[in-house]
């Protein structure tokens, strides 16, 4: 979120750009860990994105940062970097790279994700992220095994794109994209096997639940998280939360397990949206859900699932399927995708008319 002026005529694009890394785990380097990048490399490394850190909590599992915008996670392989506004993500990958080999000892990337739903005011985003075909130009020019989707037909003025890495017949790629590292056909570690995440993009919201989100309605990031009901989505999480001045609101949640839950609210009634995402361990995602369209009442929503092959999850991507109506919200799409290391369900939903 940006702190602005109540009375300053602006737009923010809510709608966040999402990178999630897999690095690969090799017997030469068994106790490589990402938490050893320095914390002073990693906000030097944020620079280059258009953002800075809030806030920071951390469990044996998970480094979790609050960020002017949006969030940070860093565990001992996976790096996940989600920001909204005009921030520019894919400008930091190159240094990343170096600093993961240089403190972790990672050469080589197992899994890479490049996500987001499409943006309000494309115009006034930075660099190559002013169009999907220049993010994927960029991309394809670092990564030689990439895959590039589409979700939605945007005959609702939604659609989702994705960037992932597809299955050498060899080997995975480095910054460079020279083969080296596992071969995909080799085992997946414990940790990528049972993974599975579960995205929920809602735009369009209800006005009297976005005023909460505001310094003049909640004094504090913790009364509006408990007026709010955020608190009761994922019980047992460690929250921490951060109210901007005059509007907005981020919070990150995490368990001792390693398990994360994110929320990012942009309140202006011009632009409302709010995203959620989490990691939990679940057979179906169902309830959740309901939750969290109860809790913030959205217009539409894009819901997406990944999971991969040994997951919990990976019998609600075939749930969905036959999930036509949630509550008030009825499905429009929905697209499934098998990827290198996981299965993919895009759906969208949108209200029934009053």
């Amino acid at each position: 979120m940006e702190e602005v002026s109540a009375f300053e005529n602006h737009y923010f694009e809510g709608v966040e750009k999402l990178l999630e890394i897999w690095f690969t785990q090799t017997e030469s380097n068994p106790t490589g860990d990402l938490r050893n990048i320095p914390r002073e490399k990693l906000e030097r490394l944020l620079k280059t994105v258009r953002c800075g850190v809030i806030s920071f909590s951390s469990n044996d599992e998970i480094d979790a940062y609050v960020l002017s915008e949006s969030s940070l996670f860093v565990a001992k392989r996976r790096f996940i970097l989600k920001t909204c506004g005009t921030t520019t993500p894919l400008m930091c990958l190159k240094s990343l790279l170096m600093l993961v080999e240089q403190y972790a000892g990672f050469t080589s990337v197992e899994d890479l994700f490049y996500s987001r739903k499409n943006f309000k005011r494309p115009e006034l985003q930075k660099s190559v992220h002013r169009s999907f075909d220049q993010e994927v130009k960029y991309l394809n020019a670092l990564f030689k095994n990439g895959v590039a989707y589409t979700m939605g037909t945007n005959d609702f003025g939604c659609q989702w794109y994705l960037y992932t890495l597809k299955p050498l017949s060899s080997s995975n790629s480095n910054i460079n994209g020279n083969p080296v590292g596992l071969s995909p056909k080799k085992k997946l570690n414990k940790d990528v096997a049972g993974d599975q995440t579960l995205e929920i993009l809602m735009t369009d919201l209800d006005p009297e639940i976005m005023s909460i989100f505001t310094k003049s309605a909640s004094s504090s990031a913790l009364e509006a998280t408990e007026k709010s009901g955020i608190d009761k989505i994922i019980p047992n999480m460690e929250i921490d939360a951060y109210l901007f001045e005059p509007c907005g609101y981020s919070m990150n949640g995490i368990s001792k397990d390693g398990y994360y839950m994110t929320i990012h609210i942009t309140p202006e009634p011009d632009f409302s949206y709010v995203s959620f995402e989490t990691n939990v361990q679940q057979a179906s995602y169902n309830e959740i859900i309901a939750l969290v369209l109860e809790t913030f009442q959205p217009a539409q929503f894009v819901c997406t699932v990944f999971a991969s092959k040994k997951s919990a999850a990976l019998g609600s991507i075939r749930e969905m399927k036959y999930m036509k109506e949630v509550g008030k919200w009825s499905q429009q799409e929905i697209e499934f995708c098998s990827l290198k290391n996981y299965d993919l369900t895009y759906t969208f939903y949108s209200k029934f008319p009053s």
